[in-house]
């Protein structure tokens, strides 16, 4: 992985973990609440690969690179569900994926996740 971007990474994961919070907080207060079920998991998913990958990045592991991979994975498929809702907290959160998972597969090469 190419350290220079280290700290762009690190922050479009830490943004991404906190907006994937605040969409499951609002998630959680819609009034169909079960409608938002896979919502919720996703982002709850995506916002602890964020953190992990953040923190990888932080203190160069040896596996920051494999995080990073998997991290641009959950982060796709977040952004792809929080985009089928139209709320603003689920279409700010799949912009936040969306960002997230470009800059980690960035950092992968270009691979795609």
């Amino acid at each position: 992985m190419n350290d220079s971007n280290y700290d762009a990474a690190i922050r479009a994961c830490q943004d991404c973990a906190l907006a994937c919070d605040r969409c499951a907080a609002a998630c959680l207060a819609e009034d169909d609440v079960d409608r938002m079920a896979r919502c919720i998991r996703f982002d709850l998913d995506c916002a602890a690969i964020c953190r992990l990958t953040a923190a990888f990045m932080a203190r160069d592991s040896a596996f920051a690179a494999e995080t990073c991979l998997l991290c641009a994975r959950i982060c796709e498929a977040c952004g792809e569900e929080c985009a089928s809702h139209p709320a603003a907290h689920c279409q700010a959160c799949a912009q936040a994926c969306v960002a997230c998972a470009g800059i980690c597969a960035s950092m992968m090469g270009g691979q795609s996740a």
